[in-house]
């Protein structure tokens, strides 16, 4: 009887107009959120990838002379960052499919199964970058304040340019978590309109 009832509705003509003007301003709203959530993960990506800082510092000194030894700071050398460069980098890899499959994929579309994986997708990767990100700040908060419980020094006050640049990364990645999160969000509600949809094309 609920299904009945639904169905009349929307052959009443009940949701079929909102649903349609409803639908093409979710889908732009998506497409502008990726698109700007893929810059923020790139960039986030990028700039860890390539963020390197090389000092010389004073290991010994014999006599009157300083041994002198070169120090460099990358991302390899830290899991959390490699997890982070991974974690970024197949998001914007995802987020670029989907921004094409917006484009495109009403071509392909299979009984709207576009419809139900999209948001799957999204939340995997969604819980991807979070899992980066937070594994990144971790140890950036560790890289900058130290730990005196732990004897664990802090290594910002000497590698100054490679924390910010690392920071600077955390925030990018942060957005474009944020982004993709409200992307999920919206593409689960489509969920309902598309079926609303259906059941106004029923005859």
């Amino acid at each position: 009887m609920a299904d009945e009832k639904v169905v009349e509705g929307a052959e009443n003509g009940a949701c079929q107009t909102p649903v349609v003007s409803a639908n093409k301003a979710n889908d732009w709203l998506i497409f502008l959120l990726r698109l700007f959530a893929f810059f923020a993960t790139v960039s986030a990506t990028v700039v860890m990838a390539i963020n390197k800082q090389t000092l010389t510092v004073v290991v010994a000194t014999i006599g009157r002379t300083p041994i002198q030894a070169s120090v460099t700071a990358k991302f390899q050398h830290t899991p959390a960052f490699i997890f982070f460069v991974i974690a970024n980098g197949l998001a914007s890899i995802h987020n670029l499919l989907m921004l094409i499959v917006e484009l495109i994929g009403h071509k392909f579309d299979f009984k709207g199964l576009r419809y139900l994986l999209i948001p799957i997708l999204d939340m995997l990767n969604v819980a991807l970058v979070s899992g980066g990100t937070s594994a990144a700040v971790f140890i950036g908060e560790l890289a900058r304040n130290g730990n005196s419980h732990a004897k664990w020094n802090k290594i910002c006050d000497k590698f100054s340019t490679y924390c910010k640049h690392g920071g600077g990364a955390m925030i990018a990645s942060s957005i474009g978590l944020v982004l993709m999160i409200i992307v999920n969000v919206i593409s689960i509600t489509k969920l309902r309109i598309q079926k609303c949809q259906n059941y106004s094309r029923l005859p």
